[in-house]
């Protein structure tokens, strides 16, 4: 029987085979794919590895807006309607008095155009200014949109220039700021720079004092501004600081040639400890009059003059 079975194992019929997996292991797979998409590869990890190093920066934050403002009274909102303020709305009570201020606060918004008219009962406007004399008119002033510093310097290599920068360090006078802006735009500079915290921001009054000039000149705002200072210097920026004992002078200052960042302090306290020991160096303004400070208006409109002059 065993011979039998031995005779008829040799007979051709169905077999069991490999179904055709050893043919297919003959063909090609195509061509060999590159490292970085080759399991277990180290090219791959690696790859893998940048990938989720990119997801988890951080991007870099926005400078962020402030919250809408109100303009209230008769004499305020005519002045910021004359001085160009971004408005949104304009806000006039009902059977409010129709004197001068009234009639020009209204022909300057609907010449301005984009200016919401609406009118309101005396109770609403009472409320949305939390009681204050408004006089029947009261101005919105939109959220202003702050640049991040690194925005400043971009821009001005994006024009083929060495940025002039200004920086505020414990400025919380709003006008202080219009005129820093005012001085940067006409000197040629590319913007400035305010702190996040315990410091003036782009309110109506800055704008005021701006005289328009904010409209073109960027201000951005940093968390920190010793970081932001930090920043600049590894992007090859000369940061320097103003303050009435500094180690160099103005008129021999040739950083002002290239890339700088011009921080200007408080006119009380000068320089915050930190920011100062971030300045690559410490200028004084000369002062034959024998003044004890100047104005952060004033400083910085003296230095941004020199550092045109020095690049004309």
């Amino acid at each position: 029987m065993a011979a039998n079975n031995r005779r008829m194992s040799g007979k051709k019929g169905a077999q069991v085979g490999s179904g055709g997996k050893r043919r297919r292991s003959l063909e090609g797979k195509g061509p060999t794919p590159p490292a970085e998409m080759r399991k277990g590869h180290a090219k791959q990890r690696a790859a893998q590895a940048k990938a989720r190093r990119v997801q988890q920066r951080p991007q870099r934050r926005a400078g962020g807006k402030t919250p809408s403002e109100l303009v209230v009274g008769r004499n305020p909102v005519v002045e910021a309607l004359r001085e160009g303020v971004p408005a949104s709305t304009l806000y006039v009570q009902q059977f409010v008095d129709n004197d001068e201020r009234v009639r020009e606060a209204l022909q300057l918004a609907a010449e301005r155009g984009g200016i919401n008219l609406m009118e309101a009962p005396r109770p609403e406007l009472d409320r949305m200014t939390g009681g204050l004399n408004h006089q029947g008119l009261v101005l919105q002033v939109p959220p202003y949109e702050y640049a991040h510093p690194e925005d400043l310097a971009d821009a001005a290599y994006d024009e083929g220039e060495d940025p002039l920068i200004v920086a505020l360090d414990g400025v919380t006078d709003p006008r202080n700021l219009g005129a820093v802006v005012r001085s940067v735009s006409a000197f040629g500079g590319h913007g400035v720079v305010v702190p996040e915290r315990r410091a003036a921001g782009m309110t109506a009054g800055a704008w005021k004092t701006s005289a328009g000039t904010a409209a073109r000149t960027p201000v951005a705002r940093a968390t920190n501004l010793t970081r932001a200072l930090e920043a600049y210097k590894k992007a090859g920026i000369t940061v320097v600081g103003l303050a009435a004992d500094g180690e160099a002078e103005l008129g021999g200052l040739e950083a002002l040639d290239g890339p700088v960042v011009i921080v200007v302090g408080s006119e009380g306290k000068g320089l915050s400890r930190l920011v100062g020991e971030t300045c690559d160096v410490r200028v004084r303004i000369p002062m034959p009059g024998g003044a004890e400070s100047l104005n952060a208006g004033v400083a910085a409109g003296i230095v941004l003059y020199e550092a045109a002059r020095r690049r004309a």
